[in-house]
């Protein structure tokens, strides 16, 4: 797979995780929020919580589940991220949360699993 491919695949799976988010009641911030620890791909709002989004894509099973890809490492950059953002916005009394979409893109069909409170914060 190519680099264009791998961001073609990430790109169909966060317009298709948007979406699936608007139609679960979730409303959308920001998308691609960028700092200097990195990106996060959707901040949404649900309720009263400021929800971070990590989606995850794969055209296959071949290297296995979306979900998996965000480990350790990836909870400690999401979790300093999300920490710039609520400093940055004013928000760090409030109630925030890590969700994780997996989508798994197919000709047939795409199916998307949300992971609410997905993980904790992690430094």
């Amino acid at each position: 797979m190519t680099a264009h491919s791998t961001i073609g695949t990430g790109k169909k799976g966060e317009d298709i995780a948007v979406e699936y988010l608007k139609h679960a009641g979730y409303r959308i911030i920001e998308r691609n929020y960028r700092c200097v620890f990195g990106e996060i791909d959707i901040v949404a709002q649900d309720g009263d919580t400021t929800v971070f989004v990590e989606v995850k894509s794969r055209r296959s099973a071949r290297f296995g589940e979306p979900q998996a890809a965000v480990g350790p490492a990836k909870q400690r950059k999401l979790s300093m991220i999300s920490l710039n953002y609520l400093k940055d916005k004013g928000l760090l009394n409030s109630k925030a949360r890590f969700d994780v979409v997996a989508v798994r893109l197919s000709p047939s069909g795409h199916s998307v699993n949300l992971i609410p409170n997905a993980f904790d914060v992690a430094f």
